[in-house]
């Protein structure tokens, strides 16, 4: 692909004469939603214009846009904010815009393969001389999220700050009581369970038609590939000091047994490689499935509690920790890797001094306790009260700030956030976040050249799921391994990762 020609971005200076009360009102539809300097009460004088794109959706009008204004407010700017609700959307508008020089001032990456194309083009700027201007950023999202946008040891984008898993197996204790029995701690007693639930009627319809295990697609599985200590299908982990990817791993075909073992009852939802979206929810709330794998807000937020209660008054899940195996216990993996968001600058704002450090101040000021509170939260005293640490919402926090995450540019705590933001599902936002998982390096990684990611996991999900249905033996696991390198070229990408994470000191 040929070079983009970048352009310099010129300052702008925005001298206000006089304040335009702005009379539009909110619009949620899917166009793009901007705030508009003209509108915005009580911007200051020469005040820094700043334009930013992202995905998203919901954002007010300028007059309305009470995070905004403060912003501009304590760092002397004019945010322009541009969101789309649509990622193709997104992308199509960043890749006309960047090809025309027409360069936001910060705009969101929508992972790293896209950030080392941009890399590769010179687009972006290299952050790395400015990291000690980033220190409140560094210091909020921490020193080891700057390796999820470091390519070629030089730090391009900065990543917001970690997020924290959200799903664990829940189960109905009502039917365990029923059946007489116990929340399974083994892999052997979450075998035996499955299998009862789908055949000792613990609905009491008189009817053998209640599933056992349901889920969407192999992650269904995630804490029994735990339990025999390998992460999900085509991870990377350190294990005994070594790099490993999951599929080289020897437990691998163990854990593949069991599961096969767990089909072969004939108690888990047929239907799981085939469950989209939240389907795997709605067999749950349904009353159809005993045990399902789904993170805590599509099970325990008010709307999904209240359709359980319609469906069955006296259904009563809970979450249980990961079974027991031979190799540990383990709910899933988590990607130390992964982020929720990347923003990066464009190159051509190095020129420009005063804009750049302009950016920098806004990064910071979301990073610190003022504006962290802020995106987070809005405004103390109107959408909180604050007593201590303790942040206490008010009704407007719900009416009126659901937007306000579009400001988080560097992420949020993520722990202190929900339990606010969720009071009612602390104890499950608590449990999820607290088992033990495999610590996962998938998002460190890009992919090299020659190498087709999409096509190598639709590859291992079809082998895998003729392993755990019995379709093609275990005996052929090391067939599946040559086949994948031979035809996927994934030795080269096997070879790629492992230099990658060692350069940022995984497995040495």
């Amino acid at each position: 692909m040929k070079r983009m020609k970048t352009v310099t971005v010129m300052l702008s200076i925005l001298l206000i004469s006089s304040v335009l009360a702005g009379c539009s009102s909110d619009n949620s539809s899917n166009s793009p939603k901007s705030t508009n300097k003209e509108e915005v009460s009580g911007a200051s004088q020469a005040a820094v214009k700043l334009d930013i794109i992202e995905t998203g959706n919901n954002l007010p009008t300028p007059d309305k846009d009470f995070i905004k204004q403060a912003i501009d407010k304590a760092i002397q700017s004019d945010v322009n904010l541009t969101v789309y609700a649509s990622a193709d959307d997104y992308k199509n508008q960043l890749n006309v815009r960047l090809a025309s020089g027409n360069f936001p001032d910060l705009f969101q990456v929508t992972d790293r393969a896209s950030l080392k194309q941009f890399v590769e083009q010179g687009l972006v700027l290299d952050l790395t001389p400015y990291t000690d201007k980033l220190q409140p950023v560094r210091d909020y999202i921490g020193e080891e999220s700057l390796k999820k946008t470091t390519i070629d040891g030089k730090v391009y984008a900065v990543p917001k700050a970690p997020s924290i898993p959200y799903n664990t197996y829940w189960i109905r204790k009502d039917w365990l009581d029923k059946l007489g029995l116990q929340p399974p701690s083994t892999i052997e007693e979450f075998l035996n369970v499955v299998k009862a639930f789908a055949e000792q009627d613990p609905d009491g319809n008189g009817k053998k038609d209640s599933l056992g295990l349901t889920g969407s697609k192999l992650s269904t599985f995630a804490p029994i590939f735990g339990a025999f200590g390998v992460g999900d299908p085509d991870t990377f982990y350190v294990k005994d000091g070594k790099l490993i990817n999951s599929l080289y791993d020897p437990a691998m075909k163990d854990a593949l047994a069991f599961i096969k073992q767990l089909n072969d009852t004939g108690a888990v939802d047929p239907e799981i490689m085939a469950n989209t979206g939240l389907q795997h929810q709605e067999k749950a709330i349904k009353g159809q499935a005993g045990i399902v794998w789904i993170d805590w807000p599509n099970l325990s937020k008010d709307q999904f509690t209240e359709q359980i209660k319609k469906v069955n008054p006296s259904a009563n899940w809970i979450q249980i920790a990961p079974p027991k195996g031979p190799g540990g216990q383990y709910d899933g993996p988590y990607d130390l890797g992964g982020t929720t968001g990347i923003y990066a600058i464009p190159k051509a704002l190095e020129n420009n001094k005063e804009k750049l450090q302009k950016v920098f101040d806004l990064l910071n000021y979301v990073s610190g306790k003022e504006g962290s509170m802020l995106v987070q939260f809005g405004i103390n005293g109107t959408h909180y009260n604050l007593e201590g640490d303790k942040v206490t919402p008010t009704e407007l926090m719900g009416k009126e700030a659901g937007f306000t995450w579009l400001y988080q540019f560097t992420g949020r705590p993520e722990m202190t956030y929900l339990e606010t933001k969720f009071a009612p599902q602390s104890q499950f936002i608590q449990f999820a976040n607290s088992q033990p998982r495999i610590q996962i390096l998938n998002g460190f990684l890009t992919n090299p050249e020659g190498y087709n990611p999409a096509d190598s996991r639709r590859f291992i999900e079809e082998e895998f799921v003729k392993f755990i249905y019995g379709k093609t033996p275990l005996t052929g696991y090391d067939s599946f391994l040559k086949t994948l390198e031979s035809s996927m070229n994934y030795k080269t990408y096997m070879d790629s990762s492992v230099k990658q994470l060692e350069e940022l000191g995984y497995g040495k």
